[in-house]
């Protein structure tokens, strides 16, 4: 059985599922449609005339291809192994899973490999399109393959990192934070070193651990020569990492689980609990005995025992759930480590831009592949990003971990309003994540005071992260009432998320690259706006039959294109305008819905289909 029992289930069920035949084609289908637009952007306002012209755009279309596939892919291996075993600690199935014979290798290695068969397929449709690339030259076919093995690699490096850390940590948030930090934390110590280049090892070690070093240089024509030096290091050790942390994982997995929350036995043996293991010893029984024995009035039931309360009894406000996201610990005590690596990702942020100041360097500029790009806005940006996945990872599994704890029915029959669910978990997403929604905006205030940037661009920062602080939030809890799985809800969620993050990005390095003309591109970005907004309504939630959504998802593509125009163009009060308008919007569509659904699940008013 390959690896085990989970591998072999997940092999002989995947193909029966339409849901892996779909992605394949989306994901082969999307990066046809990306071709296609990077030529239709270069042939539109230019003229080809020689094969030097086709080796550029194959140049710089494998630049911009090769890490976009890197990060997508990433980031799917990453939250697909973490949700993937999350899911078994919410239905308290994982418990049923170490109670057979599964050894521990066949336990874990089965949940990897299971949770990236998918990844592996996007990976196999993207290789012969990748080397339909080949074609317009400027890249090779050991471009190609080396491009293959850095991201497989990653992938499955990214798989480890999310599977043990889902093995060690009990709740869905704690999981897929800590996951998401590892990973930025992977990237920005591998830059760090770079940019220290402490004795003159910085380049060397950054390369050897650092993807996007390697996939840059996978992306050089002088990849033969430099292969064995700046890409060979970097998949071995990458492969001794995975190795070391899968190791841990089958070394612990009985350990960290089942966690110590649901070992403890009876109150009565309290004093005899042995260890970890929570087991009762023999002299405990009997002493619990000789209590029962001796103890008058009682009559052998448990309801004459007399107890002594462990705490004084809280008040609960007139909203329950807002009390309990903001007073008990809804998300688990191991929160706090979150935070904590959450502040010293900050603390490292911030002594960037501190030593960025320092040097004088908060306006210089680098160019990847071809574009010209901040070095503030390459710290700022991708912590912003962070902590924008963290909030929408805390918003959806504020849901989906009441539905795996089948309360979620019993407060939609309780006399609870939609507005004081819906509200109070938002509100109480927003508290318990106060930090990560005000340290990006504390490091945006300390550029503009150090005269890194101007109070305008200040301001329209404090707006645009607001408004999306807001809307990812409701992206979460939309998303978690609209799917009837968590991984499900997971997935989309993040995912949306992280798409939207990475198709500005995608299209800001296309617009720049293949022309400087941003204002004619509507054209041939067309295809590519029509498609996210069907995927995004997709996303939504299709079967809800809203027409705000359905206008919300139609608009959303259209403005980020207005406004990646209007940011190249330095015209900062539309763009900011626009976000504003078509993220509240998609904000209130989600939310309206919502209340309706809430009113017809909980039987207060009937539905259209009740007559």
């Amino acid at each position: 059985m390959l690896v085990g029992p989970v591998f072999t289930r997940e092999v002989v069920v995947a193909p029966r599922r339409p849901r892996i035949y779909v992605l394949r084609t989306v994901y082969g289908a999307a990066l046809l449609l990306l071709i296609s637009t990077a030529w239709m952007i270069l042939n539109g306002p230019q003229i080809i005339r020689n094969v030097s012209d086709m080796a550029r755009f194959g140049t710089v279309l494998f630049q911009i291809v090769a890490p976009l596939q890197l990060a997508l892919l990433t980031f799917l291996a990453a939250v697909q192994t973490a949700s993937g075993v999350t899911v078994e600690k919410d239905r308290q199935t994982l418990i049923l899973l170490l109670i057979t014979r599964l050894t521990n290798a066949e336990l874990v290695f089965g949940k990897l490999l299971a949770s990236m068969l998918s990844v592996v397929s996007m990976l196999l449709v993207g290789f012969p399109i990748m080397m339909l690339i080949i074609l317009f030259g400027g890249s090779s076919f050991y471009q190609v393959w080396w491009a293959f093995a850095v991201t497989l690699v990653t992938c499955f490096a990214a798989g480890c990192v999310g599977t043990t850390i889902a093995f060690w940590r009990e709740k869905t948030f704690q999981t897929l934070a800590l996951v998401v930090l590892v990973l930025v934390a992977w990237m920005g110590f591998a830059e760090a070193i770079a940019w220290l280049d402490w004795q003159g090892w910085g380049p060397t070690l950054s390369a050897a651990l650092s993807p996007w070093q390697a996939i840059l240089a996978v992306s050089q024509a002088d990849i033969v020569e430099t292969a064995s030096s700046r890409v060979v290091p970097y998949l071995v050790t990458t492969a001794a990492i995975s190795a070391c942390l899968i190791g841990v994982a089958v070394a612990r997995v009985r350990y960290w689980n089942p966690s110590r929350d649901i070992r403890p036995g009876p109150a009565e043996y309290s004093d005899a609990v042995d260890g970890p293991s929570a087991t009762l010893t023999i002299e405990g029984k009997l002493a619990g005995d000789q209590r029962r024995q001796t103890s008058t009035g009682r009559h052998g039931h448990i309801d004459d025992q007399p107890r002594r309360a462990s705490s004084k009894s809280r008040e609960v406000w007139d909203n329950p759930v807002l009390w309990r996201e903001m007073c008990t610990w809804a998300y688990g005590k191991k929160i706090v480590l979150v935070r904590l690596v959450y502040w010293l990702a900050g603390f490292a942020v911030a002594s960037g831009l501190w030593w960025l100041t320092e040097t004088g360097a908060t306006t210089r500029v680098t160019a990847d592949v071809g574009v010209t790009v901040p070095v503030v806005a390459q710290l700022l940006a991708p912590f912003m990003l962070v902590s924008l996945v963290m909030i929408n990872a805390l918003a959806v599994s504020s849901i989906t971990s009441e539905r795996d704890g089948q309360s979620l029915e019993l407060l939609r029959v309780t006399d609870l309003s939609p507005k004081e669910f819906l509200f109070g978990k938002m509100l109480g997403v927003m508290y318990v994540a106060l930090d990560m929604i005000l340290w990006p905006l504390v490091l945006c205030g300390y550029v503009w005071w150090t005269r890194g940037m101007t109070l305008e661009n200040f301001v329209f920062l404090l707006i645009g992260q607001s408004v999306l602080v807001i809307f990812v939030t409701a992206l979460g809890v939309h998303c978690g009432l609209s799917h009837s799985t968590s991984r499900a809800a997971i997935g989309v969620s993040l995912g949306t998320v992280f798409f939207l993050f990475l198709g500005v990005i995608t299209s800001m390095v296309m617009m720049v690259s293949f022309t400087g003309n941003v204002e004619a591109q509507l054209t041939p970005f067309l295809a590519c706006i029509v498609g996210g907004a069907v995927g995004l309504y997709i996303a939504l939630g299709w079967h809800i039959h809203s027409t705000a959504l359905f206008l919300a998802a139609m608009l959303l593509p259209f403005a980020m294109f207005y406004t990646i125009t209007s940011l190249l163009l330095k015209n900062y009060t539309p763009a900011v305008i626009v976000v504003s308008f078509s993220y509240g919007f998609a904000t209130t569509a989600m939310l309206m819905p919502r209340l309706s659904e809430f009113l017809v699940a909980s039987g207060r008013v009937k539905s259209t289909d009740d007559g």
